[in-house]
């Protein structure tokens, strides 16, 4: 992995911050004044949460490319941006009432319509499944389309960050990394970068907003916990980093306690 984008609910850290980092549109989307990046930073969809909400997708292409110009234009910096892809996860599928199938050929249709309307946006590939099969089928349907994989310099995979400690997506990864995919993986969290970060080119977490509602209070201010505090956020980035580069074997990886972190100079 050389990219890994710190994921953040919080939209005004692209002002303060100079890390790599993952923000949603439907945080970007309420802000009426846009924070000018100081680092690079790339753009989900927001889709999960729109799927979730409503069983489709409601911001309309046109709203979503005149979203992303915007922030290309105003905030800068911005590195790539997910379509408005379907995840495949069982859940998301009965919300829907649409099939595996379904999802994954919306989400190239829907590529290559944004790309066609907004062919000066950065917007990247998703691979969306559930099991090996799916992602190959979802890789030839962009392939049929006339999308070499293998030449996109950032491919999302979607539909792996609530399963990643299964040695399948470890396997679906080295599938698709073997055909030469530069692959992001959304939303992985710690054991899955142990698992299978070798076959990612980058990847984003905000597993420590969630392992800091459990840190309490915060040591940095007045919340309540760590779930919102830049400091937290940075430490356990660096320790992250530091955990993943270390060669450390992962029984002694695990031994590791992520959430020790050493304090952080305001």
């Amino acid at each position: 992995m050389t990219t890994f984008f710190l994921g953040t609910h919080m939209p005004h850290w692209l002002g303060l911050l100079d890390v790599p980092l993952f923000v949603s549109h439907r945080r970007l989307g309420r802000m009426k004044t846009l924070p000018r990046a100081r680092g690079t930073w790339a753009l989900d969809s927001g889709g999960f949460s729109e799927l979730a909400l409503f069983g489709e997708w409601r911001t309309t292409a046109r709203q979503y490319v005149a979203a992303g110009r915007r922030y290309r234009d105003e905030i800068g910096g911005l590195a790539w941006m997910a379509p408005r892809d379907m995840m495949c996860e069982p859940f998301m599928v009965a919300k829907t009432g649409l099939s595996v199938a379904e999802h994954q050929s919306r989400t190239v249709a829907d590529f290559l319509n944004l790309r066609e309307i907004a062919p000066d946006l950065p917007i990247v590939p998703v691979l969306q499944g559930w099991d090996l099969v799916d992602y190959l089928r979802c890789a030839d349907m962009y392939e049929r389309a006339g999308v070499n994989l293998a030449g996109e310099e950032t491919v999302g995979i979607g539909s792996v960050c609530r399963r990643q400690a299964t040695g399948e997506i470890g396997l679906i990864t080295s599938t698709l990394a073997a055909r030469g995919i530069r692959l992001h993986g959304f939303g992985v969290k710690t054991e899955g970068l142990e698992e299978y970060g070798q076959h990612l080119a980058t990847a984003d977490s905000m597993a420590w907003s969630f392992g800091g509602r459990k840190v309490r209070p915060c040591a940095h201010g007045r919340a309540q916990s760590e779930a919102n505090c830049i400091h937290f956020a940075l430490a356990w980035r660096d320790r992250l980093l530091a955990r993943l580069s270390s060669g450390l074997s992962r029984p002694q990886q695990l031994a590791l306690n992520l959430f020790d972190l050493p304090a952080v100079v305001a």
